[in-house]
């Protein structure tokens, strides 16, 4: 795959909309709070129709290809979540069990939902496997790694101050992420899929119109986000970055190769792996007021690196393959 063209056609692209967002956001033509609004037409409908419409239109032999991705998404995503939320828990003798938590929530989790159209689709092509590959990433982020880090946080909340948070099931944040659109449109295009539900090409429109807005509003919003917030670099938020931008692909690269999956899946899910950390943690931050300066200063210096470390995640995935490691 030529280098150049991922340079031009996925990163420069997302620099120039996000720094029109950035710049935006420092004029004060928009502010955080509309930002927020952004995201939820991103989250709550341009994202949920760009994954259904997509996935609707692909085969049966489509969904038995990508259990491996299934599983080693999960599996990636999950051990890379939970090693960063032990490493800033007990390497750093001043965070508590809360700020470890929203650091897994950042540097443990991809930022599938925002940037994983906008990246993969220039890359890889317009086609349900990046769909698919899209939707598994963000069940696993939203379903699994978003219920696991709030479960970490109240614990630690509560265990600081007993009687600060609310005893609840601990099912409810699992049910509340798939009650999200961002979670059940997808699960529900897979299941169409699997029963052999044939999706009317005329109906695709529909949902196409709003699906567009997907990745240019979720990347301008972004540049909105980082104009509103302090940053402040300091080792954590360096750690963070080195975490997200070179231990998960390289966790991701190893597991699909070890799991032998589909070359093409492999490449868009190290890609995935390599996105910049999940800005639904800062958003938990924020609200919790919960290591909010060093997340925001991880996840920016992470948007910078990504210039560089998409490409080189790229060519070290092309060059892992064709050498057939773990043959």
């Amino acid at each position: 795959m030529d280098i150049s063209h991922v340079i031009l056609y996925a990163v420069v692209p997302i620099i120039v909309v996000m720094l029109a967002g950035y710049i935006s956001g420092k004029r004060g033509v928009f502010t955080g709070a509309d930002a927020k609004k952004f995201n939820k037409v991103v989250l709550d409908f341009a994202l949920p129709a760009a994954l259904f419409v997509s996935i609707v239109q692909a085969t049966r032999e489509d969904l038995v290809k990508d259990i491996k991705l299934t599983v080693v998404s999960t599996i990636g995503i999950m051990a890379c979540f939970m090693l960063v939320y032990f490493v800033f828990k007990y390497c750093f003798k001043k965070n508590t069990g809360a700020d470890a938590a929203v650091s897994a929530l950042i540097s443990g989790s991809p930022t599938i939902g925002f940037l994983g159209f906008a990246v993969l689709e220039p890359i890889f092509g317009t086609s349900p496997s990046v769909a698919l590959v899209v939707a598994i990433v963000g069940i696993v982020v939203n379903a699994i790694g978003i219920p696991v880090g709030l479960s970490l946080m109240n614990a630690s909340l509560e265990k600081q101050n007993p009687g600060s948070t609310k005893k609840e099931s601990a099912w409810k944040p699992v049910l509340n992420a798939l009650a999200q659109p961002v979670a059940w449109a997808p699960i529900l295009a897979v299941v169409l899929v699997a029963v052999g539900f044939h999706w009317p090409a005329w109906a695709s429109p529909s949902f196409e119109l709003i699906a567009k807005a997907n990745a240019s509003m979720a990347v301008f919003s972004a540049g909105i986000t980082l104009a509103a917030i302090k940053i402040s670099i300091n080792w954590q938020a360096v750690l963070g970055s080195i975490m997200k931008m070179v231990l998960m692909p390289a966790v991701v690269l190893i597991l699909g190769l070890l799991f032998h999956m589909d070359a093409l899946n492999l490449k868009m899910l190290v890609v995935a792996a390599a996105l910049p950390p999940a800005f639904s943690g800062i958003i938990i931050a924020d609200e919790y007021d919960t290591y909010v300066a060093t997340g925001t200063s991880s996840l920016t210096l992470s948007v910078i690196l990504f210039i560089g470390f998409c490409p080189l995640w790229i060519w070290l995935t092309n060059l892992a393959i064709n050498a057939n490691l773990f043959a």
